[in-house]
């Protein structure tokens, strides 16, 4: 079966798909340090959700923000930590964007909270839902017919549709959303249709550092578009095929593989 990581790693650079599959024999720890800071990201999300429910209209601005903060910076500090003591190698940097991200949300969470208490007359509980709807976390789907697999990052329910929620913690472009994203996408689209029977129309995108969600239609121009990156990654996955080399600094000052590419 074809992982959902190996689409979004092809979308990124094919190269850096052959060297992960066919010449690094370790441990990807990157990735696994991206994962772990994905999920820490998620927990975050679910203690804000629960602190939301605590606020009252009545309170300040000050208040609203002390309140949906609670145990929030702790449980961060700790849980890096930990994966410090697993030998995750997260960095000083990785761990104050959290923070600064935490923050702003929090910040932003908080405005907006206030100013729907006051508009609707209700208190935190009753507002819950407009900002936290109904929601599955980290969802293993598959498709044995396309042999395709992978992890939803969230799906939000609301009134009986599905919608696939991608979170990124990348710098978003100027207008919409990058190409490898909409393709992640629409492949989680694809596998929660078989999933649960139903029709999914659009997906969206968090870009959690300034946060804004990007809407994404599933155009059957973006679902021919994953087919045919689909048949590059089982090209390069199962025959070995090399992809050719496009340099691009930004990207491969990045990359793990920079030097195995460029002796390639």
């Amino acid at each position: 079966m074809i992982n959902l990581s190996s689409i979004k790693m092809h979308m990124y650079c094919p190269m850096s798909l052959y060297l992960k599959t066919h010449v690094d024999i370790d441990e990807n720890d990157m990735y696994n340090c991206y994962l772990e800071i994905k999920n820490l990201k998620i927990d975050i999300q679910d203690l804000m959700q629960k602190n939301i429910r605590k606020i009252k209209r009545t309170m300040s601005l000050e208040e609203i923000e002390k309140i949906l903060s609670q145990n929030i910076y702790e449980y961060i500090e700790n849980t890096t930590k930990s994966m410090k003591s697993s030998n995750i190698e997260i960095t000083s940097e990785q761990i104050s964007e959290i923070n600064d991200e935490t923050y702003f949300n929090i910040k932003i969470l908080s405005i907006k909270s206030k100013k729907a208490m006051t508009i609707l007359n209700k208190d935190g509980f009753g507002i819950t839902e407009m900002f936290f709807p109904n929601c599955l976390y980290s969802y293993l789907i598959k498709d044995t017919q396309l042999e395709l697999i992978g992890i939803c990052d969230k799906i939000e329910i609301i009134d009986g549709r599905y919608y696939p929620i991608s979170i990124k913690s990348s710098n978003p472009p100027i207008k919409g959303v990058w190409d490898q994203d909409a393709i992640e996408l629409v492949a989680n689209a694809i596998l929660l249709e078989e999933e649960f029977d139903t029709e999914i129309f659009v997906g969206f995108v968090d870009y959690k550092k300034i946060g804004d969600r990007r809407p994404v239609i599933m155009d059957v121009n973006l679902r021919k578009s994953l087919f045919s990156v689909i048949r590059e990654v089982k090209e390069i996955i199962e025959n070995k095929k090399l992809p050719n080399i496009k340099r691009n600094s930004k990207k491969c000052r990045n990359c793990e593989y920079e030097n195995i590419c460029m002796k390639k």
